[in-house]
This record gives C-alpha cells, sequence and structure tokens, in this order.
C-alpha cells in the first residue's frame, strides 16, 4: 500500500485559485467531451511507478463533477523547458481545442541551471502565455510552478528556484492567469506538517528530483480541488 500522504494538508489560502475557469465551466455545462491538456516535462509525462497527474486528476474531475467525458490529455514530455514546448503548441495544444490548458514549467530551468536561463526561460513562457490567452475565448490558463524538492534547494539552486517561481507567479500576474502553487505547498507540506522528504521523494529517483506516487496523489487532490472550487465560482 502506498503511502498516500493523508497528514498532508491542503490548505485553501496555498491551493486556491485567483480567477475563476469560465471556459471550462461552460464547456462542463453543456455536457458534451471536456478536453483538459496537461503540457510539461517528466513531472507530467510521468516517471518509474508514480503514476502522473493528469491520470489522477482526470479520474478525480470525472467522480467530482458525475461526468465521464472529461478527458485529461497528457502531453509531458521528461527534460523539457518553455523554449522546447513552444513548438509543440500547435498540434499539442491548439488542435486539441481544450477548454483547459495547464502548462508545468520552470523545474528543468533551475535542474539544468547549465542549459537555460531562468530569465529566458520566464519570456518564454511569457509568449506561451500570450498565444494561449490570444485564444480566451476558447480556454482557460493555468501554470504550475516546480516542486519543492532537494535537487531544487542544494547548493545555489535554492535561490535560484525560488527566483524561478516568482518569475513564473509575475507572468501569471501580468496575463491575468492562474497558478497551482507546487512549491509552495509541497514546503508547507515540509516544513508545517513535518513531513520528511523520504516520504515526498520517489525511492527509485537518485537525483531526489521526481515527487513519490503518494505526493503526486495527494497533489492531484488539491488541484482537483482548486478546479473545481474555480469552475463553481465561474
Amino acid at each position: 500500500m502506498i503511502d498516500n500522504l493523508a497528514d498532508a494538508e491542503l490548505p485553501d489560502q496555498l491551493i486556491a485559485l485567483k480567477y475563476p475557469l469560465p471556459r471550462l465551466a461552460a464547456a462542463l455545462r453543456a455536457n458534451g467531451r471536456v478536453k483538459i491538456v496537461a503540457m510539461g516535462s517528466s513531472s507530467t509525462a510521468g516517471r518509474e511507478d508514480v503514476v502522473p497527474y493528469p491520470h489522477r486528476l482526470e479520474m478525480y474531475l470525472r467522480a467530482a463533477t458525475g461526468n465521464p467525458s472529461i478527458d485529461v490529455l497528457n502531453r509531458g514530455r521528461g527534460g523539457e523547458e518553455a523554449i522546447e514546448e513552444l513548438p509543440r503548441f500547435d498540434a499539442d495544444i491548439f488542435a486539441e481545442g481544450p477548454s483547459l490548458v495547464i502548462w508545468q514549467i520552470g523545474t528543468n530551468a533551475v535542474f539544468h541551471r547549465e542549459k537555460y536561463d531562468v530569465d529566458d526561460v520566464a519570456a518564454n513562457i511569457a509568449v506561451g502565455v500570450d498565444r494561449m490567452r490570444a485564444h480566451a475565448d476558447q480556454m482557460d490558463v493555468l501554470l504550475f510552478d516546480p516542486q519543492y524538492v532537494p535537487a531544487m534547494l542544494l547548493d545555489d539552486k535554492s535561490e535560484l528556484s525560488e527566483r524561478m517561481v516568482s518569475l513564473i507567479a509575475a507572468v501569471a500576474e501580468r496575463a491575468g492567469v492562474n497558478v497551482f502553487r507546487r512549491w509552495a505547498l509541497m514546503r508547507h507540506w515540509h516544513v508545517q506538517n513535518n513531513i520528511g522528504f523520504d516520504r515526498m521523494l520517489d525511492p527509485t529517483d537518485p537525483d531526489r528530483l521526481h515527487q513519490s506516487d503518494g505526493s503526486m496523489l495527494r497533489m492531484s487532490r488539491g488541484l482537483t480541488e482548486a478546479i473545481r472550487k474555480a469552475v463553481a465560482v465561474a
């Protein structure tokens, strides 16, 4: 049996989305097929025996809404960052016609800091958000920031991680789109709930970068609740 991190709190002040999700709400009211695209890197694509969050989000949203026609399309590719993902937008996002896009970004900009400049990554995120906002009559946008784990905290990476989180928040604020604050939520688990990294991390990952199955499950529940509430107020 997996450790489902049942003692990890999901405080509303950390998981609540700032803006409603009117396009997703409208799609759900229409009672037809509802598409959500999850774009991102390995946190989205999945790794080893960890069930990726898009799979769980689909299952939880179907149960929460009673709508079996919600499809969360997993468009994650391990190792990518915003600059590699932008060329995939036409085929992996716009061609699908989703009502919501969840874009998980920022982790590889820090973990592979020798390859990326965080300011350049933030500029590419802004370009991607602007492209999606051009379709604001069709889709809502939700950004998804990095995970709070040892690989993002060691050496000089802690300061860089905090900067990346702040840059993502600034892009979202300027564009008026939502952010799911994974960094703050996982830090709350570790600092406030006294949950050790041994429980939060995938034990098969020598880099100590990826979340455990239980951590991903708990985060998916929080994301589902955040989306459900944002749909309700729409």
